[in-house]
């Protein structure tokens, strides 16, 4: 299948590969369909979410991991059995990026994830039930000042 997209033009890419947010992202419910698609160069650490359905429609997404190793988010009973797992730790996470100038001085919200689930492709983007977490993590903070990809 063919997809216009907002950063990577016209691609192609399998049905398989789609992400299926059964009740949206906040703020934008309606959307259903996403893309995960690596910025070039950035070892698959900076991604962006891209929306099948509506190609103007794109998030910068970063793998938390590569940010803070110690990054532990832990979702609740109910949420884990919605994406059909057990354990947080059986889910892939990826955290929204608002992309300012300076580079630096750009966010990521780390109390709102998306999770996914590797196997089913499942997503939802959840509210961790913890003070540790925010949603305006200043990239800065995490020493990648100089080299911040998004």
């Amino acid at each position: 299948m063919k997809l216009q997209t907002k950063y990577f033009g016209e691609i192609e890419y399998e049905e398989d590969e789609i992400i299926t947010f059964p009740v949206g992202l906040f703020g934008f419910e309606e959307e259903h369909q996403f893309l995960l698609l690596p910025f070039e160069g950035s070892a698959a650490t900076l991604l962006c979410l891209q929306s099948v359905a509506t190609p103007a429609l794109a998030f910068v997404a970063m793998n938390p991991f590569s940010l803070d190793p110690g990054y532990a988010p832990v979702l609740q009973p109910k949420e884990l059995s919605q994406l059909g797992v057990q354990d947080s730790q059986d889910l892939g996470f990826y955290v929204l990026c608002v992309v300012k100038k300076p580079v630096a001085d750009s966010t990521v919200n780390l109390k709102c994830p998306v999770a996914v689930h590797p196997a089913t492709r499942i997503a939802q983007q959840v509210i961790l039930d913890s003070d540790q977490y925010h949603m305006r993590h200043p990239l800065a903070q995490f020493g990648r000042k100089e080299a911040a990809p998004c």
